[in-house]
């Protein structure tokens, strides 16, 4: 059995514990207690979450073993100096557990413990220059939805935090089990560590039914030859009104818009390292490698070869905390 005991501080924001639902659609997909997740806090009794919902904690000891630690965040880090209690019990944990998460803006706590060292993290994006000032010898990736780097684990803003517990499951038990507690969850996608915290769709945000219809389209039909009249059909509009209204709502251009959605579609195909660049690059829309990885420069600064090399080294890091003993099982 894998114990997940959940650190929560006072003013903790409420997400943290909703990624307790993955860990318990994992056992009711695997009809076994596979999981065991328990709240805890210094002095336990009543915690309350900055929604200003209580719940309910038992107090950690020095006898409290967990196998995984997740370690709450909270609102605005910067408001908030993690009292040297707080740091004493996340330093003792991380010696006696298999990993520690970083929820959000809980990476800052890890830092403040002294667990990251020179380590690759993530956090939300709105923090991530205050984490690098206040952990200089950290890697901080701002456009991360979460890393792993070795036994540490860490998240960016809210929801991601639920892709890093479904990374777990999956670390766990297999791509099969967490492919069946996201759909059981309706989840719309598993999301890799390394995707992008910002969503082309969401930075476009039409304003009108027909401009999301044309999007849904294009981003169901990437590996086709795509074009304004195509989009167009899609949202009932002649071209020359299409690309004025899209303009006009999304900011740019209908074949800007498609770059950036190939672009996203081809970074997560990817990270998750299940085909060749030549597929990749054909599945998306660019037809062929070359293309793949001149637009991959222009729109991320590095080519797809090294960011599959990072990825990588991510799922490298993951398996290293595999030899060490699960603890309280």
């Amino acid at each position: 059995m894998h114990r997940v005991g959940y650190f929560l501080t006072s003013g903790f924001q409420v997400m943290a514990i909703g990624t307790q639902t993955v860990f318990e659609m994992a056992n009711i997909v695997a009809r076994e207690e596979i999981y065991r997740v328990t709240n805890y806090s210094l002095a336990g009794g009543q915690i309350r979450s900055s929604l200003g919902l209580s719940v309910s904690t038992e107090q950690v000891t020095t006898g409290t073993l967990a196998d995984t630690w997740m370690i709450s965040g909270v609102v605005n880090p910067l408001a908030r100096k993690t009292p040297p209690e707080e740091l004493a019990f996340v330093s003792a944990a991380s010696k006696q557990s298999r990993r520690m998460a970083g929820l959000c803006t809980g990476t800052f706590v890890l830092g403040d413990a002294g667990l990251l060292g020179g380590r690759r993290v993530t956090t939300h994006w709105a923090f991530a220059d205050a984490l690098r000032t206040r952990c200089v010898k950290t890697q901080v990736e701002a456009d991360r939805i979460f890393i792993i780097d070795g036994p540490v684990w860490t998240s960016a803003g809210l929801t991601a935090a639920m892709d890093l517990a479904l990374a777990m499951v999956e670390k766990d038990l297999g791509s099969e089990l967490a492919a069946s507690v996201a759909h059981v969850m309706v989840m719309h996608q598993r999301r890799s560590g390394g995707q992008s915290q910002h969503s082309e769709m969401l930075k476009m945000s039409p304003k009108s039914d027909r401009i999301q219809a044309a999007l849904d389209f294009a981003q169901k039909n990437l590996g086709k030859a795509l074009t304004v009249g195509d989009l167009a059909n899609a949202a009932h509009l002649s071209p020359r009104q299409f690309s004025r209204v899209f303009q006009s709502e999304t900011g740019r251009s209908p074949a800007k818009a498609i770059e950036h959605l190939r672009l996203e579609e081809a970074r997560n195909m990817i990270e998750r390292g299940r085909h060749s660049m030549a597929v990749i690059a054909r599945e998306t829309g660019f037809g062929d490698r070359n293309r793949l990885r001149d637009a991959f420069v222009r729109g991320f600064g590095v080519s797809p070869q090294s960011l599959r090399r990072t990825s990588r080294a991510d799922k490298d890091g993951a398996g290293q905390d595999d030899s060490a003993t699960l603890v309280g099982g």
